[in-house]
């Protein structure tokens, strides 16, 4: 797994992105008190259930990868 040059900024931009597809879905609220590693879980698994993105093996779901998988997505969004 090649880290992307501007990863951190990416992996903030699919929050905000991931987020607000989301809340356009109706799934998601998410509450202040939420961690962001829960809100990059919760938007990898919608992710993937929508068929944005493919799944990764469940044995290799990690924090890290999903940070890059979402890293990726959102390099792709105009």
């Amino acid at each position: 797994m090649k880290k992307l040059k501007n990863e951190a900024e990416l992996v903030k931009k699919a929050l905000v992105e991931g987020e607000k597809y989301g809340r356009e879905r109706g799934v998601v609220e998410f509450e202040p008190t939420d961690s962001a590693s829960e809100r990059l879980l919760y938007i990898y698994r919608l992710l993937v259930h929508d068929k944005v993105i493919p799944p990764m093996p469940e044995d290799q779901v990690s924090q890290k990868s999903i940070k890059h998988r979402l890293a990726m997505w959102a390099s792709k969004l105009a």
